[in-house]
């Protein structure tokens, strides 16, 4: 017995030796230096900047970080503090919202007319401008960028020379695809990000698809050009051909339709889902009495739902009141007029921890993609209220999946939505088709925190990872769409006529000569 140990210990130390000594010429992945810049004052979108940047800071890689939303300095993360710079998007008036924002075309406007601005706000801040000008890419290793369909971002990589990644915070900017990953997607199976359907499958909706997308990027190109001879901002009149190393997306095959991404783009959707936290105990009493469950009721951080006019909030409430149901409602008011006995209203409400609870029965939303992934991995279906941006679309990916129901917010009847929130809540099929989704989103080769780990050092240890830039990028915008090509064609196929219609006149000509000629003889 005793030999027996002995070999054993021998063998387990002979183990221990041979790892310890491969060990030590394995050498670890040195601390990254990183900028970041958060380029829009959105509360959802620092969400998920803050989640990507907070991955890197506790894996060892020191993050500079310039954003309007402060959190304070922490190990390996330093912070400039951009809020006064910025005005912030939140507590907005719904209609006002819906009449900037609301139509595809409207929202579009509205990026077009504000990217003067918003590009200003990133370079005019003070110590952004140091940076540039003391040509201080070298204290960094890695430039990470949000990226809100805007170029102006291509002017600091390049004055800098460094690598970068973009961030997109919405499932993928369809108009400025190309010139993110070299790619136009199709407009015939991929819809516009602002498109009301999951999936173009009717001849008007690919139609329609179609015109948006050309439209929008017809008009980002026209206003390109102008630029270059209208504005004298350094970053307008950039002509780099600098592009992203890779791109981190924020979306998912449950949340968006299977479609093709190259290898320079990696779906990350739902990591900004953290560990939950404990519900406040008032919340928590009131989720725990509910015998029939609870629902929640919210419509993001943008907009101020107290604001809503009385023919938006009457048939809301009269209908909440029937159901019932406890609801948990964000209300930012400190008082509700004719509030249900059935509703507890709140500024503010844990959403993550609130889905989680096994008493939830419905989630009411807009649809912004932090909820819907929320609420996706809660596993809990959805009434949706699609406001404007992605959320027309991020709803109807959830209606393709058989867990949710899509509602207008402008013309809401109370028998409308109490029938649909009852068929929600008693049809089975809907939290079925929930968990199933749930199941699908969770089961993954690699967490999110996983893979922007992994990628983004990869860029960094394969010094910007040229390899996995797509070719298209480098390809003019006849060259991608062939147009050269198809003239080519065309061309050969004109000549060839020419020479046949040359061929059959002379052939004509000689058969008709000859005809005269025998015709002549005989008489």
């Amino acid at each position: 017995m005793t030999r027996k140990l002995n070999t054993l210990h021998k063998y387990i130390f002979s183990i221990f030796f041979v790892y310890a000594f491969v060990g030590s010429w394995i050498l670890p992945i040195e601390s990254a230096r990183i900028l970041a810049i958060n380029s829009i004052a959105g509360r959802s979108h620092w969400n998920y900047v803050s989640s990507v940047i907070r991955v890197l800071s506790k894996n060892g890689h020191n993050v500079t970080m310039f954003t309007p939303f402060p959190e304070g300095n922490r190990d390996n993360y330093t912070e400039i503090d951009t809020s006064n710079d910025h005005n912030e998007f939140k507590a907005m008036d719904l209609i006002s919202t819906m009449d900037l924002w609301g139509h595809p075309l409207s929202f579009f406007k509205f990026l077009r007319t504000n990217r003067n601005l918003m590009c200003d706000i990133v370079y005019e801040n003070d110590q952004l401008k140091k940076i540039i000008e003391n040509n201080e890419g070298s204290n960094f290793d890695l430039l990470i960028i949000e990226n809100v369909g805007h170029d102006c971002d291509l002017y600091l990589a390049n004055k800098l020379n460094l690598p970068f990644i973009y961030l997109i915070s919405s499932p993928m900017i369809t108009f400025a695809e190309r010139s993110v990953s070299g790619d136009i997607p199709n407009p015939a199976v991929i819809s516009h990000l602002y498109a009301d359907h999951c999936i173009p499958k009717t001849l008007v909706q690919r139609f329609s698809n179609t015109l948006l997308l050309g439209y929008n990027m017809i008009l980002l190109s026209y206003d390109k050009f102008i630029r270059k001879f209208t504005m004298n901002r350094p970053y307008d009149l950039e002509t780099s051909t600098k592009q992203p190393s890779l791109s981190f997306v924020n979306s998912h095959f449950i949340s968006e339709p299977s479609r093709p991404f190259p290898q320079n783009l990696i779906e990350i959707g739902g990591i900004h889902l953290k560990p939950p936290k404990k519900i406040p105990n008032d919340i928590l009493e009131f989720i725990e009495n509910s015998p029939q469950g609870v629902i929640l009721l919210t419509l993001g951080s943008v907009v101020n739902m107290s604001t809503s006019p009385d023919y938006i909030l009457n048939p809301l409430k009269e209908a909440l009141a029937e159901v019932p149901q406890r609801i948990l409602w964000k209300y930012e008011a400190e008082y509700m007029v004719n509030k249900p006995k059935n509703v507890m209203i709140r500024k503010w409400l844990p959403q993550r921890e609130i889905l989680l609870h096994p008493k939830v029965k419905l989630f009411i939303s807009h649809g912004g993609m932090s909820g819907v992934y929320e609420t996706v991995h809660a596993g809990v279906p959805v009434l949706g209220f699609p406001l404007f941006y992605d959320q027309p679309r991020n709803i109807a990916n959830l209606v393709n999946a058989g867990m949710a129901i899509s509602m207008d917010i402008l013309t809401v009847k109370k028998d409308a939505f109490l029938r649909n929130i009852l068929e929600l809540v008693n049809n089975k099929k809907y939290k079925r088709n929930a968990e199933i989704a749930s199941d699908i989103f969770k089961n993954r080769p690699m967490s999110p925190e996983q893979s922007v780990l992994y990628w983004t050092e990869y860029v960094i240890r394969h010094k910007g990872a040229p390899h996995l830039k797509p070719h298209s990028l480098n390809l003019t915008w006849y060259q991608y769409l062939l147009l050269d090509i198809i003239a080519v064609i065309i061309v050969f196929i004109c000549i060839c006529l020419f020479l046949l219609y040359l061929l059959i006149k002379m052939f004509h000509k000689h058969i008709l000569k000859n005809v005269l000629n025998t015709k002549a003889k005989s008489e």
